[in-house]
């Protein structure tokens, strides 16, 4: 950490020389401009500020600036930020061993330098998302960089370094979650692990205290002295279960207890991949919004920030070209009956290669040429074509068995990703449901219908079903769009109870966490 008295001590004695004016004015400009001048950013800057400064003079606005900065670093740590990221040291040095107006100039630059990197990693991130996964095509809200500087120099310094972190509820129950588990480390932990595979209500032993010391620790359970697994020790497993995405049955089976023998430390590493993510997110969600959460196979509605509405879900496969990738947009409608245009992918990919086999196979899905006219199969040598040479497209009619279900909801896209009810109802029953294209499955489409409705129907549930009865492809138009967030949050919290983890089936916050800990971030204990 920056010790800040003593450096601002230091910057007042060298700042506050005197100097003389016009030589050294225009030495000090001179050496901002050439120092300026790698950097884009800071060379337009200083150009359109004709060169004078906004940190190193002896005003009294320039030194809370400077105390602003130096204390945003030293907080930098409490963001998962790693404060040797921004080279406080070197800066402090450098201001230190400044003696002439051009070493001025070049601290002056040297700070926007620092400042500009740091306001950057706390209001959008460190990372880039896509360089780290290509189905992390994210668009991250970054700002102008030069309108940092504008900013700050017409700002209170303090509002302003407060003002660049995500405001959100979320957000703010992440830090304090982290500042939890750094504490918890610091105090050795939750103690020894469960030494067992397998513990069901009604066992005695020692592993039965392992596990009731343990679930103490964490916070599911008072504190008892008893060795038995009786009906407090398995209502906090249940709990522990429901928190971390497993079936709350209350028996500790090897899932369960391969995640509570997890230490803090590798759910801190969750937490701090999770506030990365949050500022990437650094933006109005919209009053009304959609979120879908792949690690956690949910979706929710939320409305003026509580949750409306929300569903299981199934998520694409955990193979290349299914993962669902992670982006926002905009719902603009639904289609009730819908029909399924199959896309080509699998048309060629999957389809072709069993109409080859046998012309008759998938005959619930109708051929149509390219002027879209329906052709029969009869007429067709499917072993003619190849993937690349296939003329036609397939199509399933509305019906209670088609792969969309009977409706889908559109927020049109260049990945082709949207949400849809489906037949397959025996999925949503499984602990991990990652078995689609890509689309997000909804295990309850019906009443997501109703819920987007109820802003513009007066009886939406009649009108949906009026228009589903029809059995016709029928296109309903929202009144106003509903923003979508699709993430992928294996850490997230609520207002009420324990934050919650998930498995990280994709393996993307694995690589987040990886490319964090490149850029410096460490998992530190914190005195408390």
């Amino acid at each position: 950490m920056v010790a800040v008295a003593p450096i601002l001590m230091a910057l007042i004695m060298v700042f506050a020389a005197p100097q003389d004016a016009r030589a050294e004015v225009t030495a000090f400009k001179q050496a901002v401009a050439e120092a300026a001048s790698r950097d884009d950013v800071l060379s337009e800057f200083y150009r359109a500020n004709n060169y004078q400064g906004i940190w190193t003079s002896a005003s009294d606005e320039d030194r809370k600036r400077r105390q602003a900065l130096m204390q945003a670093i030293n907080n930098s740590t409490a963001h998962g930020l790693p404060i040797e990221r921004y080279g406080a040291e070197a800066l402090m040095a450098q201001m230190k061993a400044a003696r002439t107006p051009r070493d001025l100039g070049k601290v002056e630059v040297a700070m926007s330098r620092t400042f500009l990197r740091l306001a950057r990693d706390m209001q959008t991130g460190m990372l880039t998302p896509s360089k780290i996964d290509k189905d992390l095509v994210r668009d991250v809200p970054l700002r102008e960089p030069t309108s940092y500087l504008v900013n700050f120099a017409k700002s209170d310094p303090r509002g302003f370094f407060r003002a660049l972190p995500p405001k959100s509820a979320e957000y703010a129950r992440l830090m304090k979650e982290k500042t939890r588990l750094e504490l918890q480390m610091s105090a050795g932990g939750w103690g020894g692990t469960v030494p067992a595979t397998t513990l069901a209500p009604g066992a005695t032993g020692a592993a039965v205290v392992a596990l009731r010391n343990r679930l103490t620790a964490m916070g599911y359970l008072k504190r008892s002295a008893t060795n038995v697994y009786d009906t407090p020790l398995q209502q906090a497993v249940q709990e522990f279960q429901a928190a971390h995405g497993l079936v709350a049955d209350g028996t500790a089976g090897a899932s369960t207890i391969t995640e509570i023998n997890k230490g803090p430390e590798d759910r801190l590493a969750m937490i701090m991949v999770a506030m990365e993510r949050e500022r990437w997110m650094n933006m109005p969600l919209g009053k009304r919004h959609i979120k879908v959460n792949l690690a956690d196979f949910s979706t929710r509605i939320y409305d003026d920030g509580q949750v409306t509405f929300e569903t299981r879900a199934v998520v694409g496969k955990n193979t290349d070209k299914r993962r669902s990738p992670e982006f926002s947009d905009e719902m603009d409608y639904m289609e009730i009956n819908p029909v399924w245009n199959v896309p080509r992918s699998i048309a060629v990919g999957e389809y072709l290669p069993q109409m080859q086999r046998n012309r008759n196979a998938v005959s619930h899905l109708k051929l149509y040429n390219a002027r879209g006219q329906q052709v029969s199969r009869a007429n067709v040598n499917f072993s003619a074509y190849t993937a690349r040479t296939f003329p036609f497209n397939l199509k399933q009619p509305p019906s209670n068995s088609n792969a969309l279900g009977l409706v889908k909801f559109m927020f049109p896209n260049r990945y082709n990703i949207y949400l849809h009810d489906t037949p397959a109802k025996n999925l949503f029953s499984r602990e991990v449901r990652a078995y689609s294209h890509g689309c997000i499955r909804l295990a309850d489409p019906f009443e997501f219908a109703y819920a987007l409705l109820a802003k513009q129907e007066v009886d939406p549930k009649t009108f949906f079903h009026t228009i589903l009865d029809s059995k016709r492809q029928t296109r309903v138009d929202l009144d106003k769009k509903v923003p979508v967030h699709i993430m992928y949050r294996t850490a997230f919290t609520s207002a009420k109870g324990h934050t919650q983890y998930r498995p990280d089936i994709y393996g993307r916050d694995g690589r987040i966490w990886d490319a964090l800990r490149e850029a410096g971030v460490s998992l530190t204990a914190q005195q408390g």
